[in-house]
């Protein structure tokens, strides 16, 4: 609902909040200076549209706290919006997925902060809003370095630094875990980004050196052409149009990544994008760097063909710190109560439509054990159906009828979940939900359900890329960062112990990268030893393996290449049926049985048409084999 400046007639009584939403719409319109630009309310998340901005909806009962929260919320995207040029932010824009968070997250940090210097209300509103969001993604609790992101962190301290403001309480825990050694590796670049905080481009090229300091780009990596630059300068005059459709172009180019990263709800058009319910990036228009025309793009590893040589050259540079977890050892039974609680709070409008896609599922499945019999059998059950031959022939034989055991009866799903932090948000949050309500659906017809989930136990390598460096750097290292497999619900453990797990997946520190070939691998060695006849695989995911450490000191295509070949594996050479979803990626470049859905709400209905399909043919006949590669 958009806010507008009109009074409502008077025969309507207005809301109490009414003049405080005009108020705040007015307020965001004047610092962006955009008069036309729309304001609605909604209760969702906040996000920054290409065409308008979404508000959380204020409560009837407004407190304080509340009212500043929602302020910041639009002080920021004001600011985004007058402050920010999306063309020099792509163009100056880092490679890799840890580089590029960072990039992101101290550029919101830097606009943030124009306008925090300037008007104290907006930095009170600011604070207020970033303390309301690493609140609720709990990174008051966070404990390990490993659990907390380090482009928050970052961004924590640019802001500090300048503006001389405190860290809000709820991020100070994340904060002191880096801050010993963000200072010392890049003190110095953190003094000088004061100097550039009102020119961007300047300010960009700073974040790139501290980026170089920390390990975390190369001094040549992605470094613009400084032609682009020469060419500005040349024609001042004549470009100050180029430049403004350089910027339109820039701007459109990340509308397109937003809409590949769009954390999807039903009232939004098409095109549209939100913010991370975390903390990480206050603005949405960059956060997907795996899609759209710019410098990220070459974080995707080409295509590989397939006559070239995959897989065996494949290797972790040490597998001791890899770990497969419980969900439940990962929190304490308090923690994922609150989770499970919080997952169906925000999806609770999804669950009915995922569970009558549920029942469905059931009804297909039910009506193919009640029609599946054998006729014409010399032994069984007379048929009384084929009676009247025997009246028109009497030397006719009588036949017999046998119940056949149904394709679904004997069989076992594993649901195996992308847990990378490109998942963030809203299509974690559905991905969850489906998986449980599924996982239900299937228990009750007799089906066995296993979920799993991949991610990496630290971002930037952890302790198998400082292993790396102690021991010299040696070349062509292979894998390096450390595996986490995580055990939601086992096969055999029945859905009701298992429900509050999934909440796990909501917990803000637990996504970071994907190394989806070794995943794939160990989910299909659990298949494999399992009893059952029929063996199905679906993999959830929303794009190509992404691990910045592997990636950096390996060949672009390392960890493709390795997927491609445990993918090969178990379509052509085992008795595991593998099936994928993409959630806003082509994931049919990768599998032959494959859905890409753009909307993670379509995900409910992909999984269970795609079971209900595999349910209708006939098992598999293929001799088991180990798929080669990865960790057992």
């Amino acid at each position: 609902m958009s806010t507008s400046n009109r009074k409502p007639p008077q025969s309507q009584k207005e809301s109490p909040v009414e003049p405080f939403k005009r108020s705040v719409a007015g307020c965001l319109r004047a610092l962006a200076k955009t008069p036309e630009f729309d304001v609605a309310y909604a209760a969702d998340r906040p996000a920054l549209l290409p065409d308008r901005a979404r508000l959380p909806e204020p409560a009837r009962k407004l407190t304080p706290a509340e009212a500043a929260i929602i302020r910041g919320n639009a002080d920021s995207m004001a600011l985004r919006l007058a402050c920010h040029d999306a063309g020099v932010h792509r163009k100056l824009a880092p490679e890799g997925q840890a580089a590029r968070a960072v990039y992101d997250a101290v550029e919101q940090a830097r606009v943030d902060a124009i306008g925090s210097r300037r008007m104290a209300g907006v930095a009170g509103n600011i604070t207020a809003m970033l303390d309301d969001r690493y609140h609720r993604g709990n990174y008051h609790e966070i404990t390990d370095r490993a659990d907390a992101p380090l482009e928050d962190a970052l961004a924590m301290l640019v802001r500090e630094r300048l503006t001389g403001l405190k860290v809000p309480p709820a991020a100070r825990k994340i904060v002191e875990l880096w801050r010993p050694w963000i200072e010392e590796k890049a003190g110095t670049d953190l003094d000088r980004l004061g100097d550039s905080v009102e020119d961007q481009r300047a300010f960009a090229r700073n974040i790139r050196d501290m980026l170089v300091h920390l390990d975390m780009a190369e001094e040549t990596e992605g470094e613009p052409d400084e032609s682009d630059d020469k060419d500005e300068n040349e024609n001042e005059n004549p470009t100050d149009q180029n430049q403004e459709g350089e910027s339109e172009e820039g701007a459109d180019s990340e509308r397109s990544e937003m809409e590949q990263s769009e954390e999807a709800s039903e009232e939004l058009d098409e095109g549209m994008t939100e913010t991370s319910d975390g903390p990480t990036g206050e603005m949405p228009d960059e956060m997907d760097d795996t899609e759209g025309d710019d410098p990220a793009e070459s974080m995707r590893p080409p295509t590989s063909t397939a006559s070239e040589r995959r897989g065996p050259d494949y290797k972790a540079f040490t597998n001791r710190f890899d770990e497969m977890v419980e969900a439940e050892t990962l929190c304490d039974a308090e923690e994922l109560t609150r989770l499970r609680a919080y997952l169906d709070k925000q999806l609770g409008h999804l669950q009915g439509v995922v569970a009558r896609l549920a029942n469905r599922l059931q009804r297909r499945l039910m009506a193919q054990q009640n029609r599946s019999w054998q006729f014409d059998l010399e032994e069984g059950a007379l048929d009384p159906a084929r009676l009247i031959r025997i009246v028109i022939d009497p030397y006719q034989p009588l036949s017999f009828k046998r119940e056949q055991d149904t394709n679904f009866r004997d069989t076992v799903v594993s649901l195996l979940i992308d847990n990378s932090g490109s998942m963030r948000g809203r299509p974690i949050t559905v991905a969850a939900t489906c998986a449980d309500i599924l996982a239900r659906t299937l228990e009750r017809c007799g089906v066995k359900v296993e979920i799993l989930g991949f991610t990496t136990r630290a971002w930037k390598g952890g302790q198998s890329r400082e292993s790396w460096l102690q021991a010299g750097k040696p070349a062509n290292p292979g894998r390096l960062n450390d595996l986490r497999h995580i055990v939601y619900k086992s096969a055999d453990a029945p859905w009701r112990r298992a429900r509050k797990n999934l909440g796990l997946m909501m917990r803000e520190g637990l996504l970071k990268e994907n190394i989806d070939g070794e995943a794939l691998d160990w989910a299909h060695k659990r298949l494999l030893g399992r009893p059952e006849q029929r063996r199905i695989m679906m993999v959830i995911s929303d794009g190509a393996p992404v691990d910045d450490s592997t990636l950096s000191v390996n060949p672009g295509n390392y960890l493709e290449k390795h997927l491609r070949y445990v993918i090969d594996e178990i379509e052509n050479r085992s008795p595991v049926q593998l099936i994928a979803i993409g959630i806003g990626h082509d994931v049919t470049r990768y599998y032959k049985r494959a859905v890409t859905i753009v909307d993670a709400e379509e995900l409910g209905g992909a999984m269970t048409e795609k079971l209900a399909e595999l349910f209708e043919d006939k098992i598999p006949d293929r001799a088991p084999r180990r798929a080669a590669g990865g960790r057992g």
